[in-house]
């Protein structure tokens, strides 16, 4: 699967501390490699858009959206950007 980055994950990744890039880029490497690796968490949000979020670390997520074999990543950060995922 090809990972596709949005100007806002790509933004929110450049705003993050170096420890924390690191940390997904390690989890985003497990996502290609198996998106149901279990210490992703991968689940659907409660969104129309088909959005599914996945875990960096206990305070830190991702979300996207699979169209065929591309994978769009759309944010990334706290639990806040749930919001607006």
């Amino acid at each position: 699967m090809r990972l596709f980055f949005t100007h806002s994950f790509i933004r929110d990744y450049q705003g993050l501390p170096k420890h924390l890039q690191q940390a997904v880029d390690k989890k985003l490497q497990l996502f290609q490699e198996n998106q149901r690796q279990p210490s992703l968490q991968i689940k659907k949000m409660q969104d129309p858009r088909h959005i599914w979020e996945g875990r960096i670390t206990q305070g830190y997520r991702f979300t996207f959206q699979i169209e065929e074999e591309v994978c769009l990543l759309r944010r990334l950060g706290t639990h806040d950007l749930l919001k607006t995922p």
